[in-house]
Protein backbone atom coordinates (compact mmCIF):
# COMPACT_ATOMS: atom_id res chain seq x y z
CA UNK A 1 0.00 0.00 0.00
CA UNK A 2 1.55 3.54 -1.18
CA UNK A 3 1.40 6.73 1.60
CA UNK A 4 -1.24 8.30 -1.28
CA UNK A 5 -3.92 5.40 -0.25
CA UNK A 6 -2.87 5.48 3.54
CA UNK A 7 -3.52 9.11 3.03
CA UNK A 8 -6.60 9.05 1.43
CA UNK A 9 -7.95 6.40 3.80
CA UNK A 10 -7.06 8.78 6.94
CA UNK A 11 -9.08 11.68 5.16
CA UNK A 12 -12.07 9.63 4.47
CA UNK A 13 -11.58 8.03 7.76
CA UNK A 14 -11.60 11.78 9.30
CA UNK A 15 -14.62 13.18 7.07
CA UNK A 16 -16.68 9.85 8.63
CA UNK A 17 -16.07 10.54 11.82
CA UNK A 18 -16.79 14.28 11.38
CA UNK A 19 -19.81 13.43 9.77
CA UNK A 20 -21.08 11.09 12.20
CA UNK A 21 -19.85 13.27 15.15
CA UNK A 22 -21.87 16.34 13.91
CA UNK A 23 -24.87 13.56 13.65
CA UNK A 24 -24.46 12.35 16.73
CA UNK A 25 -24.33 16.02 18.84
CA UNK A 26 -27.50 17.16 16.37
CA UNK A 27 -29.42 14.43 17.39
CA UNK A 28 -32.64 15.85 19.26
CA UNK A 29 -35.16 12.96 20.83
CA UNK A 30 -38.64 14.21 20.47
CA UNK A 31 -41.11 15.25 23.31
CA UNK A 32 -42.68 11.32 23.23
CA UNK A 33 -39.31 10.24 24.61
CA UNK A 34 -40.29 12.28 28.03
CA UNK A 35 -43.74 10.87 28.39
CA UNK A 36 -45.09 8.11 30.64
CA UNK A 37 -47.33 5.50 29.85
CA UNK A 38 -49.38 3.97 32.12
CA UNK A 39 -46.61 0.92 32.70
CA UNK A 40 -43.82 3.50 33.60
CA UNK A 41 -46.28 5.23 35.99
CA UNK A 42 -47.06 1.67 37.45
CA UNK A 43 -43.86 1.29 38.29
CA UNK A 44 -42.54 5.05 38.76
CA UNK A 45 -40.02 4.31 36.24
CA UNK A 46 -38.86 7.82 34.94
CA UNK A 47 -37.81 8.70 31.11
CA UNK A 48 -34.06 9.57 32.64
CA UNK A 49 -34.32 5.81 34.20
CA UNK A 50 -35.53 4.34 31.10
CA UNK A 51 -33.14 6.37 28.77
CA UNK A 52 -30.12 5.14 30.80
CA UNK A 53 -30.67 1.59 29.16
CA UNK A 54 -33.59 1.85 26.72
CA UNK A 55 -33.78 -1.94 25.53
CA UNK A 56 -33.44 -3.55 28.63
CA UNK A 57 -36.67 -1.24 29.69
CA UNK A 58 -38.35 -2.04 26.36
CA UNK A 59 -37.88 -5.59 26.52
CA UNK A 60 -39.05 -6.20 30.34
CA UNK A 61 -42.22 -3.53 29.90
CA UNK A 62 -42.75 -5.31 27.04
CA UNK A 63 -42.51 -8.67 28.70
CA UNK A 64 -44.52 -7.70 31.93
CA UNK A 65 -47.29 -6.23 28.98
CA UNK A 66 -47.83 -9.65 27.41
CA UNK A 67 -47.89 -11.72 30.42
CA UNK A 68 -50.26 -9.41 31.93
CA UNK A 69 -52.67 -9.68 29.08
CA UNK A 70 -52.35 -13.18 28.75
CA UNK A 71 -53.33 -13.36 32.26
CA UNK A 72 -55.83 -11.14 32.24
CA UNK A 73 -57.58 -12.52 29.20
CA UNK A 74 -57.27 -16.18 30.47
CA UNK A 75 -58.73 -15.08 33.62
CA UNK A 76 -61.76 -13.03 32.44
CA UNK A 77 -62.52 -14.68 28.78
CA UNK A 78 -61.90 -18.38 29.77
CA UNK A 79 -64.61 -19.23 27.12
CA UNK A 80 -62.84 -17.31 24.23
CA UNK A 81 -59.31 -17.61 25.72
CA UNK A 82 -56.56 -19.89 23.66
CA UNK A 83 -53.03 -19.68 24.54
CA UNK A 84 -50.62 -19.12 21.94
CA UNK A 85 -49.10 -22.01 19.93
CA UNK A 86 -45.90 -22.50 17.91
CA UNK A 87 -45.25 -23.16 14.08
CA UNK A 88 -41.82 -24.29 13.82
CA UNK A 89 -40.42 -22.22 15.45
CA UNK A 90 -42.24 -19.17 15.45
CA UNK A 91 -45.08 -17.83 17.90
CA UNK A 92 -46.47 -15.42 15.48
CA UNK A 93 -49.44 -14.04 18.48
CA UNK A 94 -49.30 -13.96 22.19
CA UNK A 95 -53.32 -15.35 22.99
CA UNK A 96 -56.53 -16.31 20.97
CA UNK A 97 -59.79 -14.43 22.12
CA UNK A 98 -62.39 -15.28 19.98
CA UNK A 99 -61.81 -15.17 16.42
CA UNK A 100 -58.91 -12.42 17.53
CA UNK A 101 -54.97 -13.64 17.41
CA UNK A 102 -53.43 -11.00 19.40
CA UNK A 103 -49.92 -10.06 19.80
CA UNK A 104 -48.88 -7.45 22.58
CA UNK A 105 -46.16 -5.57 22.67
CA UNK A 106 -44.92 -2.78 24.20
CA UNK A 107 -43.91 -0.16 21.23
CA UNK A 108 -42.24 -1.24 18.38
CA UNK A 109 -38.86 0.09 17.53
CA UNK A 110 -37.37 -2.35 15.59
CA UNK A 111 -37.26 -1.78 11.86
CA UNK A 112 -34.73 -4.30 10.76
CA UNK A 113 -35.99 -6.03 7.32
CA UNK A 114 -36.55 -9.36 9.56
CA UNK A 115 -38.77 -8.02 11.63
CA UNK A 116 -40.57 -6.14 8.82
CA UNK A 117 -40.51 -9.25 7.27
CA UNK A 118 -42.02 -11.43 9.70
CA UNK A 119 -45.30 -9.11 10.78
CA UNK A 120 -46.29 -9.53 7.01
CA UNK A 121 -45.76 -13.43 6.84
CA UNK A 122 -47.71 -13.55 10.38
CA UNK A 123 -50.23 -11.71 9.33
CA UNK A 124 -50.78 -13.31 6.68
CA UNK A 125 -50.37 -17.00 8.21
CA UNK A 126 -52.87 -15.88 11.07
CA UNK A 127 -55.65 -14.90 8.64
CA UNK A 128 -54.82 -17.89 6.93
CA UNK A 129 -55.64 -19.91 9.96
CA UNK A 130 -58.48 -18.50 10.15
CA UNK A 131 -58.15 -15.40 12.43
CA UNK A 132 -58.20 -11.70 12.76
CA UNK A 133 -54.43 -10.47 13.78
CA UNK A 134 -54.35 -7.79 15.80
CA UNK A 135 -52.00 -5.97 18.24
CA UNK A 136 -51.98 -4.81 21.37
CA UNK A 137 -49.25 -1.89 21.78
CA UNK A 138 -49.13 0.35 24.66
CA UNK A 139 -47.15 3.32 23.36
CA UNK A 140 -48.10 4.99 20.53
CA UNK A 141 -44.78 6.61 19.44
CA UNK A 142 -44.07 3.44 17.35
CA UNK A 143 -41.56 3.45 14.44
CA UNK A 144 -43.19 4.20 11.15
CA UNK A 145 -41.84 1.78 9.38
CA UNK A 146 -43.00 -0.87 11.35
CA UNK A 147 -46.61 -0.01 11.88
CA UNK A 148 -46.61 0.30 7.85
CA UNK A 149 -45.26 -3.34 7.76
CA UNK A 150 -47.92 -4.33 9.92
CA UNK A 151 -50.60 -2.90 8.35
CA UNK A 152 -49.17 -4.35 5.22
CA UNK A 153 -49.34 -7.95 7.03
CA UNK A 154 -53.31 -7.21 7.89
CA UNK A 155 -53.07 -6.62 11.44
CA UNK A 156 -55.49 -4.28 13.25
CA UNK A 157 -53.28 -1.92 15.30
CA UNK A 158 -54.36 -0.91 18.79
CA UNK A 159 -52.26 1.52 20.24
CA UNK A 160 -52.36 3.23 23.48
CA UNK A 161 -55.96 4.09 24.71
CA UNK A 162 -57.40 2.50 22.18
CA UNK A 163 -55.54 -1.17 23.30
CA UNK A 164 -57.10 -0.17 26.82
CA UNK A 165 -60.29 -0.07 25.28
CA UNK A 166 -60.11 -3.36 23.36
CA UNK A 167 -59.09 -4.52 26.63
CA UNK A 168 -62.06 -3.00 28.38
CA UNK A 169 -64.75 -3.95 25.88
CA UNK A 170 -63.64 -8.12 25.74
CA UNK A 171 -62.60 -7.77 29.71
CA UNK A 172 -64.83 -5.93 31.77
CA UNK A 173 -61.67 -4.39 32.94
CA UNK A 174 -60.68 -0.44 33.00
CA UNK A 175 -56.74 -1.14 33.39
CA UNK A 176 -55.83 2.50 33.47
CA UNK A 177 -57.97 2.67 36.23
CA UNK A 178 -56.86 -0.47 37.50
CA UNK A 179 -53.19 0.51 37.86
CA UNK A 180 -54.34 3.56 39.18
CA UNK A 181 -55.76 2.14 41.58
CA UNK A 182 -52.10 0.71 42.94
CA UNK A 183 -50.90 3.85 43.77
CA UNK A 184 -47.22 3.54 44.18
CA UNK A 185 -47.43 -0.06 45.39
CA UNK A 186 -45.08 -1.49 42.73
CA UNK A 187 -43.07 1.69 42.16
CA UNK A 188 -38.87 0.45 41.88
CA UNK A 189 -36.40 1.28 44.19
CA UNK A 190 -33.07 2.32 42.91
Amino acid sequence: MNNNNVQNFKDEAEQLMKNYSDSFSAKQYNDENNDYDILMELFNISPITKRENRQYWGRELGKFWERFVVDLFKNTRPDLFKPAEKYGLDEPYDLIVGNYAIDTKYRVGSGDSGTLKKFKQYGEMIKELGYTPVFLMVREDNLPAAMTAIKNGGWIAYTGNDAFSFIKEYTGIDIVKLFKDYGNTYHINR
